[in-house]
C-alpha cells in the first residue's frame, strides 16, 4: 500500500492531537478559496472542515489568490469576479453552522494603472457586500523561480515605481489596507515603501517569506541573521502590523511536505519559535496577528496542528497579549466585529 499523499487529508490525519486552549476566540486573517480544474478545489466546505477542527474560529479573512477572474470585459475589471466568487462564499458561510464565517475581503488591483484605479476600488466596494477592506497587489519576485512551488510574478522593482506607490497612497486616501507578499531579499525594498506611504496602513504577510529551497537551501542561517535586521527595521513603520505565519509553505525549506508524516506541534513549534518571537519582540502583541495562510500551509501541516503550535509559541504572553495576536489586532485593521 502507498503512503498518503503529503498534504491529502489522509495525510494529515496521520498526526492528530488536542486541542489546546480550545475557548480562546480567534479571527483567521489568511486564508484563500480557489477552484481547480484539476479537482484540488478549497472552498467553503473544505474551510469550514479546517476552521471547525477544534480552535475556536469565529471569523476569517480572505485574501485575493488570481481565484474566479471574470473571463470577459475590461482588463482592470477582471479581478471583480473574484470579490463576487467569495462574496457568495461568505454569504453562505453566514448560514447553515459552521464557524468559518467570512467576514472580510482583502482583493486585488494593479495598483500601478492609476488613472482607473478609483473605478476599480470602487466597483470592489460596490460588489463586497460590505466586507471589501482592502488590496494585495503582491511584490514577490526571485531570481530562481524555477526552484518554487509558488513562484511570484511581480515585475522587477515593483516597490520602487512611482505610479505604484502612488497607488498604494490612494489606498489610504480611502480608508483601504495594503496587503503584500514577498520574499525575504525584498524585505528592506518593503521597508523604503512603508516609509514612503506612511499613511496607508499596510500588512506584511508570511514574514516576509524566507526562502529555504534552490539557491537558499544551505543559506538559512545567514538569511535569517539579515531577516531579523529587516524585520527591526520594518517595525519602525508605525503603518505595517505583522501576519505571523504562513511559514510552513514549502518554499520555506522545511521539508515536511516531504516526509512520511506531517509534524507535530511541537516539532513545528521548535522549527519556528525564534521567527515568531523576534517579530513579535519588534512589533509587539498588538501589530501581530496570527495567520494560517490556508490551504497553502496544509502542503505540510494540518490546521489543528498549526494552531496547537501557534498557541504553545506564545504559551508565556498574558492573555491580553494572546487576545491581540489571535483577535484583536485582526479585529482593528479588517475592521471586524
Amino acid at each position: 500500500m502507498s503512503n498518503p499523499l503529503p498534504g491529502s487529508p489522509e495525510w494529515l490525519d496521520l498526526t492528530k492531537e488536542e486541542i489546546i486552549d480550545p475557548e480562546r476566540p480567534i479571527i483567521d486573517p489568511h486564508h484563500h478559496l480557489w477552484r481547480r480544474a484539476g479537482g484540488n478545489n478549497y472552498l467553503l466546505e473544505n474551510l469550514r472542515k479546517d476552521t471547525g477542527s477544534g480552535h475556536n474560529i469565529v471569523k476569517t479573512v480572505f485574501v485575493e489568490c488570481h481565484a474566479e477572474y471574470r473571463s470577459t470585459g475590461p482588463e482592470h475589471l477582471k479581478s471583480l469576479g473574484e470579490t463576487e466568487f467569495v462574496v457568495k462564499q461568505a454569504e453562505e458561510s453566514e448560514t447553515g453552522g459552521g464557524n468559518a464565517k467570512i467576514a472580510a475581503i482583502v482583493a486585488h488591483a494593479d495598483l500601478r494603472n492609476t488613472d482607473v484605479l478609483p473605478e476599480v476600488l470602487d466597483a470592489h466596494t460596490d460588489i463586497g457586500a460590505g466586507k471589501f477592506r482592502g488590496i494585495r497587489h503582491a511584490g514577490a519576485r526571485d531570481p530562481h523561480p524555477e526552484a518554487l512551488m509558488i513562484a511570484g510574478r511581480a515585475p522587477e522593482g515593483l516597490y520602487d515605481r512611482d505610479d505604484f506607490r502612488q497607488g498604494v497612497k490612494m489606498l489610504g486616501a480611502k480608508g483601504l489596507t495594503y496587503d503584500t507578499w514577498h520574499y525575504h531579499h525584498q524585505n528592506a525594498a518593503f521597508a523604503a515603501l512603508a516609509k514612503a506611504c506612511p499613511d496607508t496602513q499596510m500588512v506584511l504577510d508570511h514574514f516576509g517569506t524566507p526562502l529555504g529551497v534552490g539557491a537558499y537551501a544551505t543559506q538559512r542561517e545567514e538569511i535569517f541573521s539579515r531577516w531579523k535586521r529587516d524585520i527591526e527595521e520594518i517595525a519602525r513603520c508605525d503603518n505595517v502590523v505583522a501576519k505571523i505565519g504562513g511559514l510552513a509553505m514549502p518554499d520555506n525549506g522545511f521539508g515536511w511536505h516531504t516526509q512520511d508524516r506531517p509534524p507535530g506541534s511541537d516539532e513545528f513549534a521548535q522549527a519556528q519559535r525564534r521567527y515568531y518571537l523576534h517579530t513579535i519582540d519588534c512589533f509587539g502583541p498588538a501589530r501581530c496577528m496570527m495567520e494560517s495562510n490556508f490551504p497553502v500551509d496544509k502542503f505540510s501541516i494540518s490546521y489543528a496542528v498549526l494552531y496547537n503550535g501557534l498557541k504553545k509559541i506564545v504559551a508565556d504572553f498574558s492573555d491580553a497579549e494572546k487576545d491581540q495576536m489571535f483577535f484583536g489586532t485582526a479585529s482593528r485593521i479588517y475592521s471586524i466585529v
